[in-house]
């Protein structure tokens, strides 16, 4: 067994304990930072964290804060995501997206 302090360990999921008006107001201050900070790129984002704009929005939908995949993206992006993906997505290397998926790979067993 892996102690905790093992930073190779896996940390066990734990209830997050943020008054909702806090976490929403953190929330917002998050969106209004990746919609300011295209030149962070989905796929750099999904490198290094396991998660992007389109995991965002997905989380937004699956609250029930959207109807659909669509409009979720539009809450997130701040406009449709083909427009944004148009003006600041670049093509994602081989590398880019050996990190994406080793990073996500850590996701499996979190909620």
């Amino acid at each position: 067994m892996m102690k905790h302090s093992d930073p190779a360990s896996p940390v066990p999921p734990v209830d997050v304990d943020i008054p909702d008006d806090v976490a929403a107001a953190a929330f917002r201050r998050l969106v209004r930072h990746l919609r300011h900070r295209h030149d962070a790129q989905n796929i750099d984002l999904m490198g290094l964290a396991g998660f992007c704009r389109n995991c965002l929005a997905d989380w937004v939908q699956e609250a029930g804060g959207a109807d659909d995949r669509d409009a979720a993206r539009r809450l997130i992006y701040g406009m449709d995501f083909a427009t944004w993906k148009e003006r600041y997505q670049g093509e994602a290397s081989e590398e880019q997206l050996a990190r994406m998926k080793e990073s996500v790979a850590k996701n499996a067993d979190h909620p």
